[in-house]
């Protein structure tokens, strides 16, 4: 069997938390509910790790960020290991998953985190037993599911579009570049077909299927969540395809029109339907002078800030939202329980 870790990546809101809860209950492998994003807001933000204070500095910004604070590091342990391979952020990320995966008696890890996909080379490179299996959501369900969460949520239809054309483009990019190791799944194919998905990732991952993972037994938190929000009573699936073309229902026509004019031909090639949008001559002449120009301005700026994330991570690179950050005391306790 394989035991090269496993990644989930693709956007907010695409069922990355659900793939993670199906495969966190397969009695070999272990990957936590929250999602790490230690690439996007820790790679190359310290500089050169073989550097002692490079490293330190690194590992204490992490001892600080709960999503890592929750793996239950052991600093010693990481510090120990670390030095015995390559300094370089690949290990450091993987230690931590690995030796959460050691505490849940689990031979195989994995993580989920949203945009992985972006450093999918570097995943690989580090370790060639590696497998990324990438979610696609219609982008006007994400839309809609992302503006539910955060209805003031900044770049609008236009930041939306933006995000989805760059990962389903690095979708197409890397499972060309990788094809053994790479997979796309639909959210739709996985919530209409469950056992079928699980069957075709268990069998790109190497790993036998086991029909306990549609339970969710491995991720409680993630399934109840499902089952609350799908009105399903309990011990039931909490799978619902209910919410697949609910942005009918909370989308304006504007917005519709211009995510399916930004990315409808790369929709298409994904299998999502375009959708007829009947505008007035007022509301026609609205979408071209307003909101069309409106939503570029959107789209060029969310690309701008993803250029200058990924070109100069040190200066200009994503970092954890205030929410995820411990203080130093709170950071020392937490680490003192789980040594």
């Amino acid at each position: 069997m394989n035991d090269g870790p496993i990644y989930i990546g693709g956007l907010d809101r695409s069922g990355k938390t659900t793939m993670q809860a199906f495969l966190a209950s397969h009695p070999r492998i272990a990957i936590p509910y929250a999602g790490s994003n230690l690439w996007s807001f820790f790679y190359a933000r310290y500089g050169d790790l073989s550097k002692e204070q490079n490293f330190e500095r690194c590992l204490a910004a992490l001892l600080s960020y709960s999503h890592a604070v929750a793996l239950n590091p052991d600093p010693d342990r990481i510090r120990r290991e670390f030095r015995q391979g390559p300094a370089d952020y690949a290990r450091l990320f993987a230690l931590l998953h690995k030796h959460y995966a050691e505490q849940q008696g689990k031979p195989r890890w994995g993580d989920q985190s949203g945009l992985i996909e972006t450093y999918a080379g570097h995943l690989f490179a580090a370790d060639p037993s590696a497998k990324l299996i990438h979610m696609v959501r219609d982008p006007r369900d994400r839309y809609a599911a992302s503006l539910a969460r955060a209805p003031k949520g900044k770049g609008r239809a236009g930041g939306a579009a933006a995000r989805w054309l760059y990962s389903a483009r690095l979708a197409e990019r890397n499972r060309r570049r990788f094809p053994d190791r790479y997979l796309v799944v639909r959210f739709e194919t996985m919530v209409a077909q469950p056992e079928q998905t699980l069957r075709q990732v268990c069998d790109f991952l190497g790993e036998e299927y086991v029909p306990s993972m549609l339970t969710m037994d491995g991720s409680p938190r993630q399934r109840d969540k499902l089952a609350r929000t799908a009105g399903r009573a309990p011990g039931t699936s909490p799978l619902s395809q209910d919410f697949i073309g609910g942005f009918r229902q909370s989308l304006s026509a504007g917005d519709i029109a211009f995510i399916q004019w930004a990315a409808g031909k790369k929709m298409s090639q994904y299998g999502y339907v375009l959708d007829p949008v009947a505008f007035s001559a007022a509301e026609t002449l609205h979408f071209w002078l307003v909101n069309c120009p409106a939503n570029l301005a959107r789209m060029a700026a969310w690309r701008g800030r993803e250029e200058a994330h990924n070109r100069l991570p040190a200066l200009l690179g994503r970092r954890p939202d205030r929410k995820t950050l411990r203080s130093s005391g709170q950071n020392r306790r937490s680490v003192a329980q789980t040594v």
